[in-house]
């Protein structure tokens, strides 16, 4: 009895790697893709603002 007790234990285990495997691959595909829609935004405003928006700027020193 404790064979098939273990048999069913791997059988769930291996069917919950993989379901959890499916999962974290979709995710992961989401993930890229949002990333590449917030790249191309931040490229376009970028573009229109002729490199003026975001980032930091950078220090002026004075010369006296």
């Amino acid at each position: 009895m404790g064979a098939v007790a273990s048999c069913f234990n791997s059988v769930v285990s291996a069917i919950t790697a993989c379901f959890m495997a499916i999962v974290n691959a979709i995710v992961t595909v989401c993930k890229a893709i949002i990333n590449g829609i917030v790249a191309f935004f931040s490229l376009l405003a970028n573009c229109l603002t002729c490199g003026k928006a975001g980032g930091r700027r950078k220090a002026t020193t004075s010369a006296v």
